[in-house]
């Protein structure tokens, strides 16, 4: 496969320029996200010759939305065209097994460069420049490692320093909402780490919420408030957005976003779009 990797594309999947590796890596079971059973290590069914998928745009009718939400921020390609420049899978079967454990330790070092990246661009963290281009740097350099210099990595102890600066991120951006703050008694339950699966919080004030790891599955927040919130690691699995607004809010991806139900009415921070089944 001939190359045209760039930084452009690098925190973002770049499904053209990988070797479809989630297709082959992951498994899956059948499912409301999967029509059939599939082990790890094994292509899927519906993965072509060109390492394109045969129903990419007819994922959720034919029961594959669970591939809709998954998200690789740019590992796949840097694995294919730069780990291992663009020796495939096929060709080099050898590789195989390596590069499929190399995958879920890139993506986690990607989603970590995405929120970075994201940090850096928000005005509140002005003065944290220098902390976040270092870590920003450091993270990079390892994903630049040999397969086996990365499968050796103690990420949960990168991952924790990352973090560090994403939580003061974090508490610069949410203090910046105008009050109403969000309600007492709501807060005081995001605190205690209650989840809000099926949750009725239509029209609530979450405007400046910690929100991260909240269990948000099929909960009703229409027209609510997420103004400012961090969403880091939300589950919003079937949650209904429509004419929320979540404008401001911070680390919220593109998958958690596409495991959604919302409308034409639900407002997105600029950088993620509106899915297709909402339309």
């Amino acid at each position: 496969m001939i190359s045209t990797f760039t930084e452009n594309n690098k925190y973002k999947a770049d499904c053209e320029q990988c070797f479809g590796l989630c297709c082959v890596a992951l498994p899956y079971a059948k499912s409301a996200d999967f029509a059939f059973d599939k082990n790890g290590d094994t292509p899927c069914l519906n993965l072509q010759a060109d390492y394109r998928c045969g129903i990419h745009t007819a994922l959720r009718s034919k029961g594959f939305r669970g591939c809709t939400v998954y998200e690789c921020f740019g590992a796949g390609q840097k694995i294919s065209q730069v780990t291992y420049a663009g020796k495939d899978w096929r060709e080099h079967p050898g590789n195989a097994k390596e590069m499929y454990d190399v995958l879920p330790v890139m993506q986690q070092l990607y989603e970590m460069l995405y929120f970075l990246n994201e940090a850096m661009g928000l005005p509140e963290t002005a003065s944290m420049h220098e902390e976040l281009q270092a870590a920003l740097t450091a993270t990079e350099r390892l994903t630049d490692l040999s397969p086996a210099s990365i499968l050796a990595l103690d990420v949960p102890a990168h991952r924790a320093v990352v973090n560090v600066l994403l939580l003061k991120t974090s508490e610069r951006v949410r203090a910046g909402a105008v009050p109403p703050l969000p309600n007492a008694k709501i807060q005081h339950k995001i605190s205690k780490g209650s989840d809000f699966i099926g949750a009725n919080l239509q029209a609530a004030n979450l405007r400046g919420a910690n929100l991260r790891g909240a269990l948000l599955i099929a909960s009703d927040l229409r027209k609510a408030d997420i103004r400012k919130a961090d969403l880091i690691g939300a589950d919003l699995r079937d949650a209904h957005l429509g004419g929320a607004d979540l404008t401001g809010s911070i680390f919220l991806t593109q998958a958690q976003v596409n495991s959604a139900n919302g409308d034409r009415t639900t407002r997105l921070p600029a950088h993620l779009s509106i899915p297709e089944h909402w339309l």
